[in-house]
């Protein structure tokens, strides 16, 4: 496989390492990316216990909506059926006004009881009756009392979270810019709370074959057209003009894919509602970058209407356009 080869000093050495990004540089497996899409880190951690690894109420916040209520009637279903069998195994008997006509309508009404115990609505149909059940319902009402103050906790924590809803477009594009040509991707703020003060850093990682033949990973900060923004009320397409001091100058498609090239996007930005610093990551691999294109306008204008109107159906619209004939390879390359 081809790798860039990329003379080195010590300046770029060090420029390297400042932009290491905390990945380090024997990560050179070109199947592995580093960043996925979604700003989540393609780390799998073994050998550690299983506290070590997770932090179970961060995951309960950080989680999708749907993950979330689904573990919450998950562990709800279970705890009863846990303590329905209990109450069976202590004597269906000693709950006064359980059916008892079947087994399966024994343990039903069980169920139910248990579930009135745990949320402490207690209709009054079934009551316990004698040492035993009386004990289980006692320990199931305390239990209740605590989980529903944890998962009032969680819902709590997890709308007044704030969080950067940043849309990426599908794809980066490598294309005209100005005289000179540029790489290119769109970000739009998807909800109506504002970003202010809006940062973003970009980077590249690629493969490089050392002196000594040794394949490593290599880090190189891009400087952007323009990296922070006070108001971020529409679209916002973030540039990096390809100089002959690029680290992208004269990169073909080919030289992308064969270096394993990944952008590695980094934002920061202060949300206005809870007046705090919310942040989102991404990542374009080279797979996801198109050569020869530039974006298509988001706005839609609607005469008279008075609003400036953002379509965000049109996030990732690009089309094709020539590249400008100073974009040339000028990387050696080695098989």
């Amino acid at each position: 496989m081809a790798i860039l080869r990329h003379k080195k000093s010590k300046l770029v050495e060090a420029e390297e390492k400042r932009n290491d990004l905390g990945f380090g540089t024997q990560i050179t497996d070109p199947d592995t990316r580093l960043l996925n899409r979604d700003g989540s880190f393609n780390v799998k951690r073994i050998g550690g216990n299983f506290w070590g690894r997770y932090n179970i109420f961060n995951e309960l916040i950080i989680c999708s909506w749907k993950r979330f209520f689904t573990l919450i009637v998950a562990f709800y279903l279970i705890l009863n059926f846990i303590f329905a069998c209990l109450y069976q195994a202590v004597g269906i008997e000693h709950l006064q006004g359980v059916d008892l006509s079947t087994k399966g309508s024994g343990f039903m009404d069980a169920f139910f009881f248990s579930s009135q115990t745990l949320t402490t609505v207690g209709y009054g149909r079934i009551a316990p009756v004698g040492f035993g059940a009386s004990t289980i319902a006692a320990i199931e009402s305390l239990l209740g009392l605590l989980i529903f103050a944890l998962a009032t906790s969680l819902l709590y924590g997890r709308f007044s979270r704030p969080v950067a809803r940043v849309l990426y477009s599908d794809k980066a594009v490598i294309g005209p810019y100005l005289d000179i040509t540029g790489f290119m991707f769109r970000i739009v703020n998807e909800q109506n709370a504002q970003l202010i003060d809006l940062q973003v850093e970009l980077a590249v990682s690629m493969l490089k074959k050392e002196s000594n033949g040794k394949i490593t990973r290599g880090y190189y900060g891009l400087k952007l057209e323009r990296s922070k923004v006070s108001f971020f009320p529409a679209n916002w397409t973030i540039v990096h003009p390809i100089t002959d001091d690029s680290p992208l100058f004269g990169l073909t498609q080919d030289d992308l894919l064969t270096s394993d090239a990944e952008f590695l996007v980094l934002l920061k930005a202060t949300e206005e509602t809870y007046n705090q610093t919310v942040n989102s990551r991404t990542s374009f691999h080279a797979r996801e970058v198109v050569m020869g294109a530039k974006f298509l306008p988001m706005f839609s204008d609607v005469p008279g209407a008075g609003v400036v109107t953002l379509d965000l159906r049109k996030l990732s619209d690009i089309q094709e356009v020539p590249l400008s004939s100073e974009y040339h390879p000028h990387h050696e390359t080695n098989n």
